[in-house]
């Protein structure tokens, strides 16, 4: 694999913003963010470049990404940092400062080739490595006919923590949470 790993910084904003919104073109899209093409290629540019920074008013943030040679970018992964005693992205209660993995996309061509797994290796230790706050938990959600993404997460060791919670704007459907179960 010929790919950096690495966070990104302001400078990286619009290729951030470009990878983003190509994950929001692929054909699982719908059901594997929460965030339609049209609703981000209509942000401001401060918000790409907010992003990009690790800025998220008071919510920790990082974006992995990982980088071609050429200066392409192939996927990324971002960990949001959740606090004890606050809300999550999706209105729940947190219980125990833990990080949540969001924003999960590889591009097609990279899929199978340790690309996903680099990215979420370099997403976990950053929040191991965290000296405040101390991180009980990895968690992402996935969505309910999101097979494949699933059978990825399990193979790096996630499993179903059995907390289920409706998808926003679509009630009928569901995402499950998975919780690092070990370090494999």
């Amino acid at each position: 694999m010929d790919h950096v790993i690495r966070p990104t910084t302001v400078e990286d904003w619009q290729r951030t913003k470009q990878l983003r919104l190509d994950a929001l073109r692929d054909p699982v899209a719908h059901i594997a963010f929460l965030e339609t093409y049209e609703t981000a290629v209509a942000r401001p540019d401060e918000v790409w470049q907010q992003r990009a920074a690790g800025s998220r008013e008071e919510l920790t943030a990082r974006q992995f990404i990982a980088e071609r040679p050429d200066g392409g970018l192939d996927g990324s992964v971002t960990v949001l940092i959740e606090r004890a005693g606050t809300q999550d992205v999706l209105g729940g209660a947190i219980e125990a400062d833990q990080a949540h993995l969001v924003g999960v996309f590889v591009r097609p061509e990279q899929r199978g080739t340790g690309l996903a797994r680099a990215l979420f290796d370099a997403a976990i230790a950053f929040a191991h490595e965290l000296d405040e706050p101390r991180i009980s938990r990895v968690r992402l959600y996935v969505h309910q006919d999101n097979e494949r993404a699933e059978a990825f997460y399990r193979k790096i060791g996630f499993v179903r923590s059995g907390r289920s919670v409706p998808v926003p704007g679509d009630e009928s459907s569901i995402e499950h949470e998975l919780v690092l179960a070990r370090e494999g």
